[in-house]
């Protein structure tokens, strides 16, 4: 019996000496808070935000060393408080319908009926949500296109405008690799130009806005799951570790401050269940 008492009171030990431990963490005015499940249980050095992610950040515009002492900080400020944004940028993004992969061109690389009657199903989606849409950019690309027409019979209202750096492509090695092998200059070509749509598209907006502005980008999942992994400051590589369903809708919004919000990732729940498709 002597020894199950001395384990006893070893484990009543250990108990007061862990909730002592929590007990100082919790009250302690410098304590840390780890993240229990990665590695090293230190907060990721890449997990702070940028908030000069755009480059926009107010205290970014202005040039300072224009003001000669401390006693203009006042005007500094104001300056700053100038180039502040007022409103919200949305920025929805649409994975064009199902397409004829068979194809050997672009040009025969069109709709399916399925994929017409997803653009549909989205189309009227977008017309319910009744969002004061801005402008649609589409894709050069012919699913993107006619993707984007059929969604515009819903939206006969919001401009349209093609964009060829919207094209699908392949914007970076992803991580982990996956099985079929790609030349490196396939992600040196298409990487530079989807980043340049990325730089174009996603960026907190101008201080002279007054309104949120929603804008539509119609264009390829490849795009779509590089732009998501980039605003949300996410490793670039990880994009291929979603999936995105044909015609459906991811939703980004860039507030003033240039936090930016995921709102919905490849959201197809406007349609039937046998309509939804991703290959």
């Amino acid at each position: 019996m002597r020894p199950l008492i001395k384990l006893k009171k070893a484990f009543l030990g250990v108990c007061v000496a862990s909730g002592a431990i929590t007990y100082y963490y919790l009250t302690s005015p410098n304590k840390k808070v780890y993240a229990s499940w990665t590695t090293n249980y230190e907060p990721s050095a890449y997990a702070k935000w940028n908030d000069n992610w755009d480059h926009r950040s107010p205290k970014y515009l202005i040039n300072s060393k224009v003001y000669k002492n401390e006693t203009e900080s006042n005007r500094i400020n104001e300056e700053i408080m100038s180039q502040k944004p007022k409103s919200v940028r949305h920025i929805i993004l649409i994975r064009h319908g199902q397409y004829n992969v068979e194809g050997q061109t672009d040009a025969e690389r069109t709709l399916t009926r399925l994929g017409k009657v997803q653009a549909e199903y989205t189309g009227k989606r977008l017309q319910e949500l009744g969002f004061p849409y801005t402008s649609m950019v589409k894709s050069t690309m012919s699913r993107a296109q006619e993707t984007g027409s059929i969604i515009s019979t819903c939206l006969p209202q919001v401009p349209v405008n093609s964009c060829d750096l919207l094209v699908e492509g392949a914007p970076i090695p992803p991580e982990p690799p996956v099985g079929h092998w790609k030349q490196e200059m396939h992600f040196f070509v298409d990487g530079a130009r989807i980043e340049a749509a990325f730089r174009k598209y996603f960026h907190r907006a101008s201080p002279k806005q007054q309104e949120d502005s929603y804008i539509l980008l119609v264009c390829h999942a490849n795009v779509i799951r590089y732009f998501v992994c980039r605003a949300l400051q996410l490793p670039a590589e990880a994009w291929l570790r979603m999936s995105l369903n044909h015609a459906s809708i991811t939703w980004l919004s860039i507030t003033p401050s240039g936090r930016v919000i995921l709102r919905c990732l490849g959201d197809s729940g406007h349609m039937p269940p046998d309509f939804v498709t991703a290959k």
